[in-house]
């Protein structure tokens, strides 16, 4: 799973500001020259890189043909260490934020008919996919839950342009999302889109256990969790480009292992959520961590993200 963009560092500006939601704003970033951005596709992020060395990602949510902005939706978070609070407090409009991207972990991929399900913010890489679902002929049903609907970003934008295929589901008046309804059979036509809190992800993993492999493409905005390590020693990863053989004890990540022997490594999240740190992997077996690969990349075992994935034998040889 690589990226299916070129990414950039880049300094934008905050040109607009709105309310999206109850807690959720909406920023549209522009470079302060007016120049073009680069390119997108749906299912596309981006880094916010803010204060105190914190980096957070959030999905592009406008239109792909607008090639001078790029559209972000924020959710204030309750327990935030500072990222969008930060976003909320300060990035009023005229104000500038250090970016890079895009980068795209969650292509939209070409099927007959989609399955889009969202909770609460999730709803934001949907918005361009429906979009581009649409540009390709294929046939879509969105169901998008959250708390309320004064909590719901983009609710009045999308009743009004899709009609009949968006299905709204305030917990408040009608409940959940009836997941065994809508995954109760599985579909050979059908790709099924989830984004939204870890509780729905599971749920809907869970449904899809039955469904084609392929079938089911989620994107995590939090790590999963994976449980224990496998190999819980010290092991040796062997940096074929470098000709370095560096030692990981228990207690560092390879990333932190490889950047103190000085080699420089993109990286982002820390946390195996966005995809910046994908390293291939020449040989070893590979105790993968992260949120991103399906099952059948991991089985692949031809790159990992070593920011927190780890190896499950003693040695790993990588194209560092």
């Amino acid at each position: 799973m690589h990226s299916t963009t070129d990414e950039v560092d880049l300094r934008l500006r905050v040109d607009r500001r709105t309310t999206g939601a109850e807690g959720v704003v909406v920023l549209d970033l522009r470079p302060a020259d007016g120049t073009d951005l680069p390119s997108w596709s749906a299912g596309a992020h981006i880094d916010l890189r803010l204060p105190g060395g914190l980096t957070r990602q959030y999905s592009l949510c406008g239109n792909p043909a607008e090639a001078g902005v790029w559209r972000i939706a924020v959710l204030r978070e309750p327990e935030s260490r500072g990222g969008s609070a930060h976003v909320h407090d300060a990035l009023v409009e005229g104000a500038e934020v250090e970016v890079r991207g895009p980068r795209n972990h969650f292509p939209l991929v070409p099927a007959p008919h989609y399955l889009f399900i969202a909770g609460g913010i999730g709803i934001t890489p949907m918005l361009p996919m429906i979009d581009a679902a649409a540009a390709a002929g294929a046939s879509w049903e969105l169901h998008y839950g959250g708390r309320s609907r004064r909590s719901m970003a983009f609710l009045e934008s999308l009743e009004e342009a899709t009609g009949q295929q968006v299905t709204v589901h305030p917990q408040d008046e009608v409940g959940l999302i009836d997941l065994d309804r809508l995954l109760g059979s599985p579909r050979e036509d059908t790709l099924v889109y989830c984004c939204g809190p870890e509780p729905l992800l599971l749920a809907v993993e869970q449904r899809c256990a039955a469904w084609p492999t392929g079938a089911l493409h989620l994107e995590r905005f939090a790590p999963k969790d994976v449980g224990e390590p496998v190999f819980t020693d010290a092991f040796e990863v062997e940096l074929a480009t470098s000709g370095l053989s560096l030692t990981v004890p228990p207690e560092k990540s390879v990333l932190q292992v490889v950047e103190e022997a000085g080699v420089s490594v993109l990286s982002s999240c820390t946390e195996g959520t966005c995809g910046t740190c994908e390293t291939t992997v020449l040989s070893g077996e590979v105790d993968h961590r992260d949120s991103l690969l399906t099952p059948a990349e991991q089985a692949a075992n031809d790159t990992m993200f070593i920011c927190v994935s780890r190896a499950a034998c003693p040695k790993l040889v990588l194209e560092l």
